[in-house]
């Protein structure tokens, strides 16, 4: 199991648009990837339940990946959240 923080930088949070690519960068790996931001938690495979946390600009999201390619998607997953969010 791999798990990495990020603090939202975007001003908007996680809207529409970055949930809807973040979906699409999770959906490449067979790992469960889960997000969680206080109380919530939400599968980063679903765009609704991504979108479902709101997010915002300031808030830590950890990261979890659990599967076969869990090395390769948690460096993905990074690389996404630095370079979009």
């Amino acid at each position: 199991m791999q798990t990495f923080t990020y603090v939202i930088k975007d001003e908007l949070g996680i809207h529409a648009r970055p949930a809807g690519l973040l979906v699409k960068e999770a959906k490449q790996f067979a790992s469960t990837i889960t997000l969680a931001c206080g109380e919530k938690k939400a599968a980063a495979k679903g765009l609704m339940g991504v979108m479902g946390m709101a997010v915002k600009q300031g808030n830590e999201v950890t990261v979890t990946v659990e599967g076969e390619d869990e090395e390769a998607a948690a460096t993905a997953m990074k690389a996404f959240f630095e370079a979009n969010l």
